[in-house]
């Protein structure tokens, strides 16, 4: 059976305590923070050390930052990767699994105009792989792991598909890097999803889910027995991390999700 975790900006009150008062009541497992730039993931410790006391489960964090580890300007590359490896610290702190975060973000599209990159796919590559060396390196060290997220192909160039990270991955080979799918993402990107996570199953450490419409699961047309009893398939035990947007009344909406992956997951 899968546990469930909610991000923490779709939960009502003002509080992580009042936050995880009502994820309980509704079924969820867990709370997936988000991680802020300028270091704004470290400065909330004694919030989050007082929310952990507190018994508030935190297994992970979403990277919410303006730019990436792969971003095409130098100083906003480093200052990504450093601000990555301060919330991978943070959440081996709380006692956490990792941080799920993507390469780019609205950086760039080949669907939209000017359609090439300023960077060789040559060179996106090279950027890739040391970003993720170092990152990788660092979440062992903390023992954690960093969750590599592919988005789609509106979204990010260099980085859609579950085979792709896959591919990367291995080049890498630390066992700190896994993959985190994203059901929304995947909707896009791939042929034949429930396929895509049979083949990427030796990667994948962090899954996210909302629906085709990138609202809340059950609020679109994704398949969600066949993409859950493929990941099952896969021998996932994590967590599946709602990201979405709500449609309908936001309590209402949050609480239907839990009862409703379970029950597709049968």
């Amino acid at each position: 059976m899968f546990r469930t975790a909610c991000q923490e900006q779709l939960l009502p009150g003002e509080t992580l305590q009042q936050k995880w008062e009502f994820a309980q009541a509704a079924g969820y497992d867990a709370i997936e923070l988000r991680g802020k730039g300028g270091f704004g993931f470290r400065e909330r410790l004694p919030e989050l050390r007082k929310a952990l006391a507190d018994g508030v489960v935190m297994p992970t964090v979403c990277v919410d930052m303006p730019h990436f580890f792969a971003a095409f300007d130098a100083g906003q590359r480093r200052d990504a990767l450093d601000q990555l490896k301060s919330q991978l610290s943070v959440i081996a702190e709380l006692g956490g699994t990792g941080a799920q975060t993507p390469a780019s973000y609205g950086m760039f599209s080949r669907r939209l105009p000017p359609f090439e990159p300023p960077r060789s796919a040559e060179q996106d590559r090279e950027v890739l792989l040391a970003g993720l060396t170092e990152l990788g390196e660092h979440a062992r060290r903390e023992g954690v792991a960093l969750y590599l997220e592919p988005l789609n192909r509106y979204e990010d160039h260099m980085l859609n598909r579950l085979e792709q990270a896959a591919e990367l991955i291995a080049a890498v080979g630390l066992d700190s890097v896994r993959i985190g799918i994203d059901s929304y993402h995947m909707n896009i990107e791939e042929a034949d999803p429930p396929a895509a996570i049979l083949a990427a199953a030796p990667y994948i450490g962090h899954a996210q889910v909302s629906d085709s419409n990138r609202f809340q699961p059950g609020a679109g047309h994704l398949d969600w027995p066949a993409w859950l009893g493929a990941l099952d398939s896969a021998g996932y035990t994590g967590y599946l991390a709602v990201e979405c947007r709500l449609t309908g009344d936001p309590a209402a909406a949050v609480r239907s999700i839990p009862p409703f992956l379970h029950r597709a997951a049968g």
